[in-house]
Parts: structure tokens; sequence; C-alpha cells
């Protein structure tokens, strides 16, 4: 192909192989100026995006693009000789991380060195006939229960908790958890997997639900219900937690952090006319954003502060 002179990748494609950026007429030295211009970004060895294209994308996005680089760049969705697993299992079933890393986690049936895979990748050795795979984006990965499990197993409790009550919203089966996580008993991890299998809750919306009711049951304060349904002049409301019979509801603010939508000046105007109302009806809210999740005497004095006042 004649060498392209221009600094323009072709359209119509996001990701190459350092081959098919030679193809499209780049050769090494304008392929190194595009990754300093900031036109080509580098996410793997021999794998590139457009800059363009990555500048754009929400962080769960790019989380998502590294697991598919290695998939284009090593073309193993076509090998059949390795699944996608543990984290990045997770991010293929949609489910919910928090505080987790982007590194590439993928399960084999032949032990490999870290070194042959590149400091990106996680690798892991099991039968790939015992653990099953299914195909989630076009790539393998393992089901959506034993992706739980293998979590569980390697992340603290609350990370753990965060990612089981969102297992169990998107269907995950309950009881064969449970079997799974009997067959463990006494592997590293398994009292958090057995943990978060107990307290989880599938009425959980969001991260930041999930470790304010975390918060909650360990400060030891009277625990509220959770999606509860209410009704004002302004119509029918759902309160993310709520003492109903002291009238009291604490709301979670930090849902946009995991959503791939922002609030509108119409949505928040409408939310604040739902509270507005539900106040004239004798309720009393408490408001949570994140900071105040990790500022645990606030958050507990606070809270402490209305229920107390409220009895």
């Amino acid at each position: 192909m004649t060498p392209n002179n221009s600094n323009e990748l072709p359209a119509g494609m996001d990701l190459w192989r350092t081959h098919e950026v030679h193809e499209a007429g780049f050769n090494h030295r304008r392929i190194a100026a595009l990754v300093r211009s900031g036109a080509l970004r580098r996410l793997r060895r021999g794998c590139y995006i457009r800059g363009s294209t990555w500048a754009a994308q929400k962080p769960w996005v790019r989380s998502l693009q590294l697991i598919a680089a290695h998939a284009h760049g090593t073309l193993s969705t076509s090998s059949g000789g390795l699944v996608y697993s543990h984290t990045s299992a997770a991010r293929l079933h949609g489910l919910f991380l928090w505080d987790v890393g982007d590194k590439v986690h993928i399960t084999t049936q032949t032990t490999a060195s870290t070194t042959s895979h590149g400091k990106d990748v996680v690798p892991h050795t099991r039968p790939l006939a015992k653990i099953g795979a299914v195909f989630v984006k076009g790539m393998p990965c393992t089901t959506l229960e034993q992706t739980v499990v293998d979590c569980c197993l390697m992340l603290n409790y609350k990370q753990a908790l965060v990612l089981m009550d969102h297992a169990l919203r998107k269907g995950a089966d309950a009881s064969k958890l449970q079997e799974m996580c009997a067959s463990l008993a006494g592997r590293n991890g398994v009292l958090t997997l057995r943990r978060a299998l107990e307290n989880a809750d599938a009425r959980s919306e969001s991260p930041g639900e999930t470790l304010t009711r975390e918060l909650l049951q360990r400060l030891r304060i009277e625990p509220p219900e959770l999606q509860v349904k209410v009704a004002s002049a302004e119509g029918h409301h759902r309160l993310d937690f709520a003492w109903k019979e002291k009238q009291v509801a604490l709301e979670f603010d930090g849902k946009v952090k995991y959503f791939d939508y922002a609030p509108t000046a119409e949505v928040i105007y409408q939310e604040r006319q739902r509270e507005k109302a539900l106040t004239e009806l004798g309720w009393t809210f408490i408001r949570i954003k994140w900071q105040q999740l990790f500022r645990e005497q606030e958050f507990k004095t606070s809270v402490l502060r209305v229920l107390r006042g409220t009895s």
C-alpha cells in the first residue's frame, strides 16, 4: 500500500492491530508521531485506538475497551483457548464494580507466564470444561454465577457486596451461588463470598445504595426499608431508603456516577417537586453524597439526629 503522508487516520475504523495500521499506510515513525499527538492511543502492545474515540468514552466504557483491545490484539474470540474471567467477565456481563482496577483477567486451560500475556493481563489456569463459558459482546467469558464467585473470592467485602447485589438484580441464580459457595469451603476468600451472599439485596439499584446499606448495618443504625413506594399530590414515588413509621427518607445522590446518563434540569426539578410534596405530608429527607460514605462519624451523626428528632 502507498505510504500515507497525512496525519489523518482512515475513517470507518477505530481499533487497529499494528499490522492494520501499517496496511493503512503508516510506518513505525508515523505511528509514534500519531501517538505523541494524541491522534492514536496505544491500549496495549500491538493494539491502538483512535484518540478522539478514547477521549469521548466514559470510564466504564474505557474499561470494556481494554478488554476488546485484548481480544482484538490476540484474536482470542476465535482461538477457543481462553475465556475472560473475574472482573473482566464482570465488566462484560455489565455488573457494577467499585474501586477495581482495569487489568484484563483471562482463564486458560494451560499455565502461561505473565510475561507472555503482557503486564496488563492477569492469567488464571483451570480446566475450561469445568467452568463453562458464554459469549457476551462477542467475547468468551465465564458464566454469570461463575463470574460472581470468582470475583468475590478476590475482592474485599464492600466490593463483593456491590457486585453481588447487582448480579442478583440481573438474575443470577442465588441457589446455584449457594451451592458453589458450599463447595469452596476452606478456600481463600470464601468467607467474603459467603458474607456477601448472606447480606446481598437485589433491590439495591446502585453501588452507592449498596454502600449506604452496608454502612447503616455496620454502624448498627435501625435498618430502613428499601425502594419504598409512597404517594403524594405529585404522584407516586419510590424512595431509596425509608423509615416509614418515622416518615424519614434517605436518598443517595451519587447515582449519575454509575449510569450512562446525566440528570437533566427537568428531572432534577421534578425530583425536588416530589420531595416538596412529601415534605408537606410530614416526610423528612436525608440526602447522602459519595464523600459522606467515607466520613462515617459525620454520616452517623446526621442520620441519628434526624431519626431521634422524629421519635
